[in-house]
């Protein structure tokens, strides 16, 4: 059973940590809002997630349900990368924060941003990266992120 923290007065939208039953909520149909990600098999979804969960605390994905609906609204993710700089400290990189198009502007992208964001605080990262279109900059930049450097990326596929 998920214990999700209420984030309306009517309860109907709560935030908690991926479980294996969200698949059936929509949450890959979540994702590919956001990029491309094609079906999923049970297995395979079941796999991944298990990988995932033998992480623990070093990979999290948060996801917001609209109880009444059933159905994964919002999620996002973020992983901890162990360093040998800054006397062995952390570092956390937030990465597919996406908000339903049928959920945006009920500031659903800020609170599972802030999800994510205290825990990497929680688990003892110096410091939070992500990276987001030009935009969607704006919105980060409410949320206290500020542009640092530039992304560089090369594809395999």
């Amino acid at each position: 059973m998920q214990t999700g923290v209420p984030l309306n007065e009517t309860c109907n939208l709560q935030v908690w940590k991926l479980e294996i039953s969200d698949k059936s909520k929509g949450f890959v149909e979540l994702l590919q809002q956001l990029t491309v990600c094609d079906a999923i098999s049970d297995e395979d979804f079941q796999k991944r997630f298990q990988e995932l969960s033998s992480l623990g605390d070093d990979h999290v994905i948060c996801v917001i349900e609209d109880t009444s609906r059933g159905k994964i609204v919002t999620t996002g993710s973020v992983f901890i990368e162990k360093k040998f700089i800054r006397n062995c400290r952390k570092v956390s990189h937030i990465e597919d924060v996406v908000v339903g198009c049928d959920s945006r502007g009920m500031q659903l992208g800020k609170k599972v941003l802030s999800f994510l964001t205290d825990h990497a605080r929680f688990v003892g990262c110096y410091k939070v990266i992500l990276d987001c279109s030009n935009e969607n900059k704006a919105f980060y930049e409410k949320c206290g992120y500020k542009r640092k450097e530039i992304q560089m990326v090369k594809y395999f596929i």
